[in-house]
């Protein structure tokens, strides 16, 4: 353990990977006056796999545990608090078509326990009411209740939560489903927004280096094994930094960082994928419809995200859409990287084949399409968003992780969701306290000034930066309601 406790501005940290996990410790520890230097090996931050929910209840999820659930809730409100700029009020609609083996009544239970768990966090703190009031948490539509507002012309501002509902009643095939359908508080989370967040934050904050088109070639301890010495290759020339604490964010590669250092872990990497498609005959604000069904089958779940100017996101958890062959691949005893198919990292560090993008994305339109027939004359919008996301153990239904500690210096992030990010860095703020690394006094916090400064002009105009940089639309980094949810 270390001798004496040093002040934050007198340790060096090393975030190596610049993901939304990555980025966002960062953030955290440079605003406690932490120095941190981030290395990224691409052009930009948080341009990993497909992020566009807040997972505030992991309703989407009906196989994992309710404490699971518990802890998607509780952290997805810690993540809008921080980041408020890149969160789509808008709710999302859970159906179970008659297909499915399931009932929508399964689902109450849990949802009466998020609930009651929100109005707890509210009491705790009041900042924490940012999904709404706790009674509006969710919301049952029976069937008679739909053929109502299915006679009512949908509104391009809603302004009741039975507004939101009228193009689902309007446009859903409601003959395939099982009711009642759920109307839950859970929003959309735009990854252009949030990027541009981070980068405009970690670009302002002093105790941030940002070192982007870095790639971390070996890291090794140091002599006294009290730092670590990193070698990486910037713009063509090799150099090398001391840091007193090390952060291994590097998403999907982390077994890598491991590599390097001789440290053993098990761990599952899985690639997927959604698509990008434009309808041009939709002309009302819809909310976000997830249509159930069991992962890996030609029934997979079904989930359709808006955006503005007539995008949609999809994905189908179906092995043709979403999912891939060979697509989820586990570490080895001889290396904690799992190793996916060179098929898979040509996509992502290279590009798609023109063919398999619009085959997929052709899919994704028509599986959605059987629930809302009048989207088959969707087109193709854009290149697909995709990317591998790591998922620590050996259970691919884990959703609520965070972080392992191989000794003082040494922290691995191991987020499944974008919301677990704030517990993770937490975590390691009251570790290095622990050992003395920093003074104890330093204390996790959810208090941001350097960011709640950034101004929603200089978010927008990054956010279409970025989408431009990577060749996506424009609308895909705007938000269809900025403004707080509807009771």
């Amino acid at each position: 353990m270390a001798s004496q406790s040093k002040q934050a501005d007198k340790i060096n940290v090393a975030v190596v990977g610049g993901g939304i996990a990555g980025a966002s410790i960062a953030l955290y520890l440079s605003e406690l006056g932490i120095n941190v230097s981030l290395l990224e090996k691409g052009d930009d931050l948080v341009n990993g796999p497909p992020i566009c929910h807040l997972h505030a209840g992991g309703n989407f999820y009906r196989e994992i545990s309710d404490q699971q659930c518990l802890t998607l809730l509780a952290q997805s409100v810690d993540l809008l608090r921080l980041y408020p700029f890149a969160a789509d009020y808008r709710p999302t609609v859970l159906a179970v078509p008659l297909h499915d083996g399931g009932t929508a009544e399964e689902l109450i239970p849990r949802l009466h326990t998020l609930q009651l768990e929100y109005q707890r966090l509210i009491d705790e703190d009041p900042a924490n009411k940012v999904l709404g009031e706790s009674q509006d948490y969710f919301r049952l539509f029976e069937r008679e209740e739909l053929e109502a507002l299915a006679l009512q012309e949908p509104s391009q501002n809603p302004q009741s939560l039975e507004q939101w509902m009228i193009p689902v009643a309007k446009y859903v095939d409601l003959d395939k489903l099982k009711f009642p359908l759920i109307l839950v508080q859970e929003f959309g989370l735009n990854i252009f927004r949030l990027g541009a967040g981070c980068t405009l934050s970690l670009q302002k904050n002093p105790h941030c280096q940002l070192l982007t088109n870095c790639a971390v070639t070996n890291i090794i301890a140091s002599e006294t094994g009290q730092s670590w010495l990193i070698d990486y290759q910037q713009k063509g020339a090799n150099k090398q930094a001391e840091f007193d604490y090390l952060i291994n964010a590097a998403g999907f590669r982390s077994g890598k960082i491991d590599d390097m250092l001789g440290f053993k872990r098990q761990r599952l990497v899985e690639f997927k994928a959604a698509y990008v498609a434009r309808w041009l005959d939709s002309d009302c604000l819809w909310p976000e419809v997830i249509f159930h069904g069991k992962r890996g089958t030609p029934n997979g779940m079904a989930q359709f995200t808006p955006y503005p100017g007539g995008y949609f996101q999809l994905h189908g958890m179906t092995g043709d859409i979403t999912l891939f062959d060979e697509g989820l691949v586990t570490s080895s005893e001889q290396s904690a990287q799992p190793k996916l198919a060179e098929k898979f990292l040509n996509k992502i560090d290279y590009q798609w084949s023109g063919q398999e993008m619009v085959t997929r994305t052709d899919r994704s339109i028509n599986l959605l399409a059987s629930y809302i027939p009048s989207f088959k004359s969707a087109k193709i919008g854009a290149k697909p968003l995709f990317g591998a996301q790591q998922i620590p153990g050996g259970d691919p239904t884990l959703r609520a992780a965070d972080v392992s500690f191989v000794n003082e210096r040494y922290a691995r992030c191991e987020t499944v969701k974008a919301s677990s990010v704030l517990t993770c860095a937490d975590e390691i703020v009251r570790q290095m306290a622990s050992c003395h690394l920093i003074d104890p006094s330093i204390k996790p916090t959810r208090f941001f000034p350097v960011t709640q400064g950034i101004s929603e002009q200089a978010i927008n105009e990054q956010a279409e930066k970025l989408a431009k940089q990577r060749d996506y639309p424009l609308s895909l980094a705007h938000l269809n309601v900025a403004k707080t949810p509807l009771t």
